[in-house]
């Protein structure tokens, strides 16, 4: 008798662990706004409209995981910068095919009550 039982599906855990860490709140945007220049805390902070603990917290992840270097100018005045690794631009191809996907797949109208 041959075993019915339905086939068991897994994401690939490399693409699983991308998603966790980019889907976590603010990352990719990040990676994507630093995708177009340098940039200093507040201007990054400015730019997204995010707090200062929240930006601190996921610069400070996204520097651990060797995505973002941070630069600090002795000035004076002190400046600190921040700025993608390669492996950080690297990233550049799929977050632009993203931004493909979505411009082409997700218009608001489709995205209301998903956030």
């Amino acid at each position: 008798m041959p075993d019915t039982a339905p086939e068991t599906r897994a994401c690939d855990a490399q693409l699983e662990r991308a998603f966790t860490f980019l889907g976590k709140r603010w990352n990719g945007v990040l990676l994507g706004t630093l995708i177009q220049a340098p940039a200093g805390f507040a201007e990054l902070k400015r730019t997204l409209g995010i707090s200062d603990s929240m930006l601190s917290d996921r610069l400070a992840e996204l520097t651990r995981a060797g995505l973002v270097e941070r630069t600090v100018d002795p000035g004076p005045p002190v400046a600190v910068s921040y700025a993608l690794t390669q492996s950080g631009r690297a990233i550049l191809p799929a977050l632009q095919a993203l931004t493909t996907w979505a411009r082409e797949n997700l218009t608001e109208e489709r995205c209301q009550g998903h956030e």
